[in-house]
C-alpha cells in the first residue's frame, strides 16, 4: 500500500498539461532531478498512463482537471495540498491549438474556449499558486508560443492568447517579485508526436530550421529546470524564445 504523503523538504512542482508532449517531458526531467510533481490534465485516460511510466522515475500524482474551469484548479489545489503540502514550481503547460477558421467563421465560443485554458487557466492556477510560492521563494513558468510573436493565417485565437500569456509573465514577474521568479518560455516547432509516428519529418523540415533540426520537448525541458534553479536567480519577467532561430530567419518567396 502507497504509504501517505509527509511534509517534506523534497521540491514540488505543479505541471499543467501534463499528460504527454512537452509537459510530459518537462515531468519526467522534473522527476530525474529530484522533484515530486503533481500533474494536470483534462485527458484522465492520458494522464493514467503518464502516472504509470512515470512513476519508476520518482514521486508523481495524476490529478484530472480543466485548468479553465474554476472549480477544478479549486480541487487540482486541494490534491496538492492533501498529498505534497509544499509548491516550488508552477508549469503553467496546459494548452490547446486555434481552430483554423477564418476570423469571421471563428464564433465566440470558440475564442473564449481557446483563451479560457491557455490564458485565464493560467491565471487561474498562479492566484492559487502564489501563497504557496512565497512561502518556497519559488517559480513560475509559462509555456507560451512563438505566435506570440509572428503568425500563420487563421489563428487569431491562439495567437491572442499566447500573446497574452507573455504580457502576463512580465506583469506577475513584477508584482511577484522578489518573492516570486516569473518567466515564459515561447516553443516554435516542438515535434511532440509518439516515436515511431508516421509520416516521419522531412529533410526540410529539419533544414528550414536555422540550427538544422526540428524541435523536440527536451529542448523546452532544459530550460524549464535552469529557470527553476537558483543560477537563474538574477532573470524574471522574461519571454525565452526556443524556436531554432526560426523568429531570426527573413524569408522571401523566389
Amino acid at each position: 500500500m502507497r504509504r501517505p504523503h509527509l511534509v517534506s523538504n523534497l521540491k514540488t512542482a505543479l505541471v499543467t498539461g501534463g499528460a504527454r508532449g512537452i509537459g510530459y517531458s518537462i515531468a519526467l526531467h522534473l522527476l530525474q532531478s529530484g522533484y515530486r510533481v503533481l500533474l494536470a490534465d483534462c485527458d484522465a485516460r492520458a494522464g493514467a498512463t503518464a502516472v504509470r511510466r512515470l512513476s519508476p522515475k520518482g514521486d508523481v500524482v495524476f490529478q484530472p482537471t480543466d485548468v479553465a474551469d474554476d472549480a477544478d484548479v479549486d480541487r487540482l489545489f486541494a490534491e496538492l495540498a492533501r498529498k505534497f503540502r509544499r509548491l516550488d514550481l508552477l508549469v503553467n503547460n496546459a494548452g490547446m491549438g486555434g481552430f483554423g477558421k477564418p476570423v469571421e467563421k471563428l464564433s465566440p465560443a470558440e475564442w473564449n474556449r481557446t483563451l479560457g485554458v491557455n490564458l485565464t487557466g493560467a491565471f487561474l492556477c498562479t492566484r492559487r499558486a502564489v501563497p504557496w510560492l512565497r512561502k518556497t521563494r519559488g517559480v513560475i513558468v509559462n509555456i507560451a508560443s512563438t505566435r506570440a510573436l509572428q503568425s500563420e493565417p487563421n489563428a487569431e485565437a491562439y495567437a491572442a492568447s499566447k500573446g497574452g500569456l507573455v504580457a502576463l509573465t512580465h506583469a506577475l514577474a513584477i508584482s511577484l517579485g522578489p518573492a516570486i521568479r516569473v518567466h515564459a518560455i515561447s516553443p516554435g516547432w516542438i515535434d511532440t508526436r509518439p516515436p515511431g509516428h508516421r509520416p516521419k519529418l522531412r529533410p526540410t523540415d529539419h533544414l528550414q530550421q536555422p540550427v538544422g533540426r526540428v524541435g523536440k520537448p527536451v529542448d523546452v525541458a532544459e530550460l524549464v529546470l535552469f529557470l527553476a534553479d537558483s543560477r537563474s536567480g538574477f532573470i524574471t519577467g522574461q519571454n525565452f524564445i526556443v524556436d531554432g532561430g526560426m523568429t531570426r530567419k527573413m524569408i522571401y518567396l523566389e
